[in-house]
């Protein structure tokens, strides 16, 4: 029968309402075979594999139907989706892409495209994509659950509730409405309204049983609840259930999810003082995200040794460098977590300085002028430039960096990885002063492998890995200190909390700037801040981050014994003497 694959699709559909994704994969197959050069067979089947945990199967399917037609936006969303789930998230947002340069508007490519630059690190660029398509589309639910998300996870919880509270109406898919309850709940929390949570969390059990995929986003509300309710006993039962209810989330959770619970329950239970089952559960977040951001020693080992080389004192010295004298840029470098969140924000406090926050220009200026970013070839590149390329260059960097703030005398870039391009900077600033931010290298490891990070931070993931990166990070530092003519401050966290005014004079005189009384009253700023450190540099300088790497040393032995072979310990000792 010529129209036996619609009777198949239709029965397809059927048990995809009931809940029967077998059946519904064994329909879309015999749709495939009836009509094998129709996309809409190629594209139930892949949905049934999805439906049953298998996108790697998943993909084949939709990438036939792409094949067939194109042009079809479904098919490329479900195609990234399928891509997401195996770990491949700029494959994802790249099929987002094309699905909104084939439906340009498309409120479900939008809403995911969103979501994944988020979670790749491009925050504002999100929160700026997912605004517009709010504004052009009011009633688009995925826009506001994905940006409502993106707000709390900054602790921006009076946005995300009046963004959700403005919105024409409640979601109709369920799954929608469910995140809503969930996503409106957990602003109430962070805002310190127990009692509206509570409400809001009951009016989300009144739907129905809670699915299996967002069960432990339901409990973590619980144990939120129960620590604000002043009952740490109940908190504590409910994270068992939490972490139970974590193995039975199902092939229908999103991996975000997964990797957002183990990061809450670790936080939990390292609150509770129950460091092992704190550890256990980071381990497992790693784990979710490493085959996402693959690392390799031997490629970040070839870009390090290519900037030693390529960039002795000499090529400053004697080579073709721009030939400005902007005194503005100030460049504040490190590894994540080393303070340079708070030496910025530090400055920024002052008058005459405009803190920037973590830009990405001179990683892009690397890979315009280089190529690809982290390769030896692309060093070379870059050390080989000549003086009209150079001054170009820098008259284009500096014209950015000056729109931000025309009026200040110094614009501070707190990139941490930026390091790593500091030969760049040599020879298209050579006006530009740095601040190197360090601290202890089993605290930085420590803080690293214990937050989520957005972006990619492929040699996180094992602690082998972090302390050689770590002690790596070092040793290029160290070239640079020799290398470089640009002045170089490098400033302790334990600094700040020492002997805090001496530090900042020190500081401040680096920058040729005068005191100014509103730096010692950073904390009470109201500046955005988007990075790891958000909390942090809303209080005043403590000591509370110093040493805490001594509760996890059995945990953290592979990352020390890194650092103990590179003889970075031991140069830490020394410099702490």
């Amino acid at each position: 029968m010529p129209d036996d694959h619609i009777r198949f699709l239709a029965a397809c559909a059927a048990h995809v309402r009931a809940g029967d994704s077998n059946a519904a994969l064994l329909a879309a197959s015999e749709a495939c075979h009836a009509a094998p050069h129709l996309p809409q067979p190629h594209y139930a089947y892949g949905a049934a594999w999805l439906a049953l945990g298998d996108p790697a199967r998943a993909e084949q399917a939709f990438a036939t139907a792409l094949r067939i037609a194109p042009a079809w936006a479904e098919a490329w969303i479900n195609y990234g989706l399928a891509r997401y789930r195996q770990g491949a998230i700029e494959d994802a947002k790249s099929a987002m892409r094309q699905a909104l340069r084939h439906a340009p508007d498309h409120p479900v490519a939008t809403s995911n495209l969103g979501a994944f630059m988020r979670i790749t690190g491009q925050s504002e660029a999100a929160e700026a994509l997912l605004r517009h398509t709010i504004a052009t589309e009011p009633d688009n639910a995925g826009a506001r659950l994905n940006l409502a998300a993106d707000l709390l996870l900054e602790e921006r919880a009076a946005e995300a509730l009046t963004l959700l509270e403005a919105a024409p109406a409640l979601p109709a898919e369920p799954r929608a409405l469910r995140h809503w309850h969930l996503q409106k709940s957990l602003a109430q929390l962070q805002l310190g309204r127990p009692a509206e949570a509570r409400a809001v969390l009951d009016a989300l059990l009144a739907l129905g049983p809670i699915p299996p995929e967002i069960a432990p986003l339901w409990y973590w509300r619980h144990v939120l609840l129960a620590l604000a309710e002043g009952d740490p006993l109940r908190a504590r039962l409910l994270a068992a259930e939490m972490g139970t209810a974590l193995d039975a989330m199902g092939p229908d959770a999103v991996l975000e999810h997964r990797i957002m619970v183990h990061y809450d329950l670790a936080k939990f239970w390292s609150g509770q003082g129950v460091h092992e089952a704190a550890f256990a559960h980071w381990i497992a977040g790693h784990a979710l995200l490493k085959p996402v951001q693959p690392f390799s020693r031997d490629d970040h080992l070839a870009f390090i040794e290519a900037n030693i080389a390529a960039f002795p004192a000499a090529r400053f010295k004697h080579g073709p460098v721009a030939r400005n004298a902007d005194l503005a840029p100030v460049f504040i470098v490190g590894m994540p977590r080393s303070g340079t969140t708070l030496c910025e924000q530090i400055l920024a406090a002052h008058a005459q300085v405009h803190g920037a926050g973590e830009r990405s220009a001179l990683g892009a200026m690397f890979a315009q002028l280089g190529g690809r970013s982290e390769s030896a070839a692309a060093v070379r590149r870059i050390a080989s430039l000549d003086t009209a390329t150079l001054d170009n260059a820098a008259a284009r960097f500096l014209a950015a960096l000056h729109l931000l703030a025309p009026d200040k005398a110094r614009i501070v870039d707190k990139m941490p990885g930026n390091y790593l391009d500091l030969g760049l900077v040599g020879l298209l600033l050579p006006g530009a002063k740095f601040i190197h931010c360090v601290r202890d290298p089993r605290d930085i490891g420590l803080s690293i492998f214990t937050f989520r990070f957005h972006g990619f931070h492929g040699y996180a993931h094992d602690l082998a890995d972090l302390g050689w990166t770590i002690a790596q990070q070092s040793r290029l530092m160290a070239h640079w200190h020799q290398a470089l003519p640009n002045p170089i401050l490098t400033v302790k966290l334990a600094d700040w909390v020492e002997d805090f005014d001496a530090t900042l004079a020190r500081v401040l005189a680096h920058l040729d700037l005068p005191h100014d009384p509103n730096c010692v009253r950073f904390h009470e700023s109201e500046s955005r801040v988007r990075t790891a450190s958000r909390a942090q540099v809303r209080q005043p300088v403590n000591a509370r981050g110093l040493g805490r790497w001594r509760r996890y040393e059995s945990e953290l032995q592979p990352l020390i014994a890194e650092l103990e072979q590179a003889g970075a310990l031991e140069a830490w000792r020394d410099a702490s003497r």
